[in-house]
């Protein structure tokens, strides 16, 4: 098996597309949000387009991360069923290791289905299956041996293995990357005391808002109550607005790249956090000690180019995984080289 650069722990689904001239958005002040997807109620509808694809945040990580040119392998929770041997077989496809994905008997892989209607939005329907079934159990206590870093989805809002994973990280010297879901987040009070041992934090803006207790449109002070809970590397994801990263000196913000369509942003935040994690690997290799030190401010402002980079080829299609990004195609296709970068001293008081 050999030793890896990473190895990825989340979700992974079985997802189908369902495209519908039928599928209308209207506003409705009864829905959260304020708009809703409406049908005929009782009504035959035509399905213009229907593609399968897959996802979860540990599988979509895993492939930019390989396609990076990293040794990556994933620990997820699939079914004994089509989906899950669709899943495996893609990951290995794509070279990712897959001895640690967990295949549950008698049991059925998480699928869901999207609803697309024109725009780029789209109405989620969720089968978990066994996709939040993943606990301490299933967790090799060598896994932290195989790998220099741990790269961690949501984990169904168990802080408890969490602190598990964290706890065999910091033993074995493995650094952590960490991407919590919304369950996560609403067990605040037990993930904040465990953020210090988080080399890099990414959240976007409501998460980040509702982490550090500070209104959504004050995002100067939330770096200010962030950086005391999380010494790393914090990220901040606002979707058109671009994202902005903390190395704890200094705040760097960054718009993004003109889209030549929105079609499908599913898979877009992880699209960014897998290829921001994947070039910092690269720039830095396996040297040991504090993260902070090894890491010029070039390299962060490379990290960033190529996880926007990442997000807006995969928004251009359908599927969460649609056109992530090689190294190569990164670096040898004019589009990606500029996109302006703003970095400001962080000053206390």
């Amino acid at each position: 098996m050999g030793r890896f650069d990473v190895i990825t722990i989340g979700t992974a689904t079985r997802d189908v597309f369902v495209a519908s001239k039928d599928f209308h958005v209207r506003r409705d002040r009864h829905v959260l949000g304020g708009r809703a997807l409406v049908m005929p109620l009782g009504a035959k509808l035509e399905i213009e387009k229907m593609i399968f694809t897959t996802g979860g945040g540990a599988t979509n990580a895993a492939v930019t991360l390989r396609r990076h040119g990293l040794k990556t392998a994933v620990l997820t929770v699939v079914g004994d069923d089509t989906s899950g041997r669709t899943i495996r077989e893609e990951l290995q496809r794509e070279g990712i290791n897959t001895d640690f994905l967990i295949v549950r008997r008698k049991s059925y892989t998480a699928y869901s289905i999207l609803l697309h209607p024109k725009g780029g939005e789209r109405t989620i329907l969720v089968h978990r299956g066994v996709s939040e079934s993943l606990d301490r159990n299933d967790i090799p206590a060598r896994i932290a041996k195989k790998t220099s870093w741990l790269y961690i989805t949501s984990l169904a809002g168990n802080i408890e293995l969490l602190k598990y994973l964290l706890a065999l990280a910091k033993k074995n010297g493995v650094r952590v990357f960490y991407n919590p879901g919304g369950k996560e987040i609403r067990e605040r009070k037990k993930l904040i005391p465990l953020l210090k041992h988080i080399d890099i934090l990414t959240l976007d803006r409501e998460e980040a808002s509702l982490l550090t207790g500070i209104p959504y449109e004050k995002q100067a002070s939330m770096f200010e109550v962030w950086d005391r809970m999380s010494p790393g590397i914090n990220i901040m994801t606002d979707a058109k607005n671009g994202v902005w990263v903390s190395d704890g000196s200094s705040v760097y913000h960054s718009g993004v790249y003109k889209e030549r369509a929105v079609i499908d942003r599913t898979g877009a935040g992880d699209a960014f956090g897998s290829g921001f994690v994947a070039a910092l690997i690269s720039r830095m290799g396996r040297k040991l000690g504090d993260l902070s030190r090894l890491i010029r401010p070039h390299d962060i402002e490379y990290a960033i180019r190529f996880g926007t980079a990442n997000a807006t080829s995969k928004i251009e299609g359908i599927g969460a995984k649609y056109c992530l990004l090689t190294r190569r195609a990164f670096e040898q296709n004019p589009r990606w080289r500029n996109l302006p970068i703003i970095k400001k001293r962080i000053t206390n008081g």
